[in-house]
C-alpha cells in the first residue's frame, strides 16, 4: 500500500505537499522495478522545472531511468546524501531516498496525480 499523504504520477514518481513547497522521490514500485540503485542524477538548486519534464535519472543495476516532475517550480534543496549512498531509494523512497524539493509555482498542477489508491490500482492494472 502506498502512503495515503501523498500524490503519485503514472510514471511512478511521489510528491509531498507542504504549504507552496512539494518534496519529490520515486515509489516504492518504482524502486522494486530498478533493482539495486547506483548512480542519482539531479538537478542544481536553483533550477527552474516544468511539469511533465525531466529532471534527472536514476541509473540501477538493471538500467536507467528518467525522472520526471509532476509539477512546475523552482528547485530549493536536493538530497545531496544520494550522491554518496543511492541505496537510501531502495531501503526508504518516502523518507530518506527523497530526491529534490521545489516551489511550486501552480498548485492547480497537482489535479491531476493520482491518490494512493488511484495509484495502487494502476500499478496492478500494469503488472
Amino acid at each position: 500500500m502506498s502512503p495515503g499523504d501523498l500524490l503519485y504520477t503514472r510514471e511512478h514518481e511521489w510528491l509531498r505537499i507542504d504549504g507552496k513547497t512539494a518534496t519529490v522521490g520515486i515509489t516504492q514500485h518504482a524502486q522494486k522495478e530498478l533493482g539495486e540503485v547506483v548512480y542519482i542524477d539531479l538537478p542544481a538548486v536553483g533550477a527552474k522545472v516544468d511539469s511533465g519534464a525531466t529532471f534527472g535519472s536514476v541509473e540501477s543495476v538493471k538500467a536507467v531511468s528518467e525522472l520526471f516532475l509532476p509539477v512546475s517550480g523552482e528547485v530549493t534543496a536536493i538530497n545531496e546524501e544520494l550522491a554518496a549512498a543511492p541505496e537510501k531509494i531502495n531501503e526508504d523512497p518516502y523518507g530518506e531516498g527523497w530526491m529534490i524539493r521545489i516551489r511550486m509555482l501552480n498548485k492547480g498542477e497537482t489535479t491531476g496525480l493520482l491518490s494512493a489508491k488511484e495509484y495502487d490500482e494502476y500499478t496492478k492494472e500494469e503488472k
